[in-house]
């Protein structure tokens, strides 16, 4: 499975931003993700799976508990394929932050 199919899925994309802060245990991740999409505890695991065997996440386990945690190595090369199209964006940032620092888009004062 391509990376971008992968996180073009909005499940699998919220699991990996509430491992970005750090390790969870399957059950935590469930009853987030769960409450957020309304989807079943198996649901939400065969996301974890996908995670899993597609190198996104890693899963240690700790007695009954499984925890997972992100692991940065494909997003890296996500990143890395990016940075073709940064300079797409960059130029504008900058221009933005130019313009910020020089005061001319303030707000008028109601």
């Amino acid at each position: 499975m391509h990376a971008f199919d992968i996180l073009g899925d909005p499940v699998r994309r919220r699991i990996l931003e509430l491992l970005a802060d750090g390790e969870l245990p399957a059950g935590t991740i469930a009853a987030a993700i769960g409450g957020e999409f309304g989807i079943s505890q198996p649901a939400v695991s065969q996301h974890l799976k996908v995670l899993r065997d597609n190198g996104f996440a890693t899963v240690t386990v700790d007695g009954t508990r499984r925890l997972y945690a992100v692991d940065p190595g494909p997003l890296r090369e996500i990143d890395g394929w990016l940075d073709r199209y940064r300079k797409f964006w960059i130029n504008r940032l900058d221009a933005l932050e130019t313009e910020i620092h020089r005061g001319r888009r303030k707000n008028p004062v109601d």
